[in-house]
């Protein structure tokens, strides 16, 4: 009887040693688990393993553009090389198809949009964007002979005014608001703000709708578009953006390095050289 005893205790010890480590097992599965989903939701641990920060971007001056030694340069450009090594990752930038944005952004195809992005309550219910830092607003670019009749109520009545697709522009023209200006004339959506110059300068649109820090940056004296001039007029007053997925920990830390920029002057620099210094928000 003593024997059997003795066996039961020590069947009940061992069974019960093997429950405890099973049940510590667990615990710490469970912990390495929640450690790996955490990480694996970080946006910031997942730029910061692979080493760089894919930058969806479109060409267009003086923000994203390749200059006459076919390099990629402009505001945003130097902006972006900034921040990233602020961030300690590499910039890599990829042209998108701008009406695409933010799908490509969604599928990790890229990790921000980072393109003279108008901020708006829908882009903010949709994405995670960093706090301004510029100004802009829609104006209206034209053969430099027509900048007068086109800055007035009906001017563009009958006329071809184009826009890039999915772009501020083309919210201008299609808000009510400013039915008196382009209610009658003829919208064609082309794919980037640089096409919809291209077709004013080629007389195949009258007028386009750009951002205003396109049109201070892109037209001029020794430009390809010097012909072509700003209408007094402009629209939909905004400001730009960097925008990440939802809900990503990497938009504050950008918000830290454009503040810490901003501070010592770095960013006012890269500004002045293009032209911007007076569109940032101070």
């Amino acid at each position: 009887m003593k024997k059997f005893l003795a066996i039961l205790l020590a069947v009940l010890v061992v069974a019960f040693s093997f429950a405890a480590c099973s049940k510590e097992s667990g615990e710490k599965t469970d912990a390495t688990n929640a450690d790996t989903t955490a990480a694996a939701e970080s946006d910031l641990a997942y730029v910061q393993e692979k080493g760089d920060l894919v930058i969806g971007i479109t060409y267009f001056e003086p923000m994203d553009y390749i200059d006459e030694k076919g390099e990629l340069t402009g505001f945003e450009v130097e902006f972006g090389k900034a921040v990233c090594e602020k961030l300690g990752v590499e910039p890599k930038f990829q042209e998108i198809s701008w009406d695409a944005k933010e799908t490509e952004l969604a599928a990790k195809n890229i990790d921000c949009i980072w393109n003279g992005l108008t901020i708006t309550p829908e882009r903010q219910e949709a994405m995670s964007i960093t706090n301004p830092y510029m100004n802009n607003k829609q104006v209206i670019i034209c053969k430099a002979e027509n900048k007068d009749a086109f800055a007035v109520a009906g001017g563009l009545d009958g006329k071809t005014v184009v826009a890039e697709k999915e772009s501020a522009g083309e919210e201008a023209i299609a808000d009510e608001a400013y039915a008196d200006f382009f209610g009658k004339a003829k919208y064609i959506a082309v794919e980037s703000m640089k096409n919809a110059m291209m077709e004013v300068k080629a007389g195949t649109a009258d007028a386009a709708v750009i951002d205003y820090v396109t049109g201070i940056g892109s037209l001029g004296e020794g430009s390809d578009y010097a012909d072509l001039a700003i209408v007094e007029k402009s629209f939909a007053d905004e400001q730009y953006g960097i925008a990440f997925r939802k809900g990503s920990d990497i938009t504050e830390k950008v918000n830290e390095a454009i503040k810490e920029l901003t501070e010592d002057g770095t960013l006012q620099k890269i500004a002045d050289k293009y032209s911007l210094g007076e569109q940032l928000v101070k």
